[in-house]
């Protein structure tokens, strides 16, 4: 179910990279600590691991084709009808998307 591991798993059967899976987490979360305590690398997504490259606890390792881009969308049933804090959290979004894009992503 995880966006990120559907952008990598399109990437890594794209350029037919040879992947020695040891270890196979639920959460980003469970990866990132796993990462953190030694027991590996992982590809994550650099909003999910901000506060750990800013303390120092993880570094990203260059790595040639890399960053890999992928979309965000919010989606919603067609019909909604959005409560006065979620109609005014969607405005809030498309107003200030490219100032969130770039200071987040």
């Amino acid at each position: 179910g995880s966006g990120t591991r559907l952008v990598m798993e399109r990437y890594i059967q794209k350029n037919k990279l040879p992947v020695q899976k040891k270890m196979e987490l639920t959460s980003n979360e469970a990866v990132k600590q796993a990462v953190i305590a030694g027991l590996g690398y992982s590809i994550m997504p650099v909003i999910g691991i901000r506060n750990e490259l800013k303390n120092g606890e993880l570094q990203i390792i260059p790595v040639q084709g890399f960053p890999i881009e992928s979309k965000w969308q919010l989606i919603w049933l067609r019909n909604k009808k959005f409560s006065p804090a979620a109609e005014a959290y969607l405005q809030f979004l498309k107003k200030e998307k490219q100032n969130i894009t770039r200071e987040l992503f």
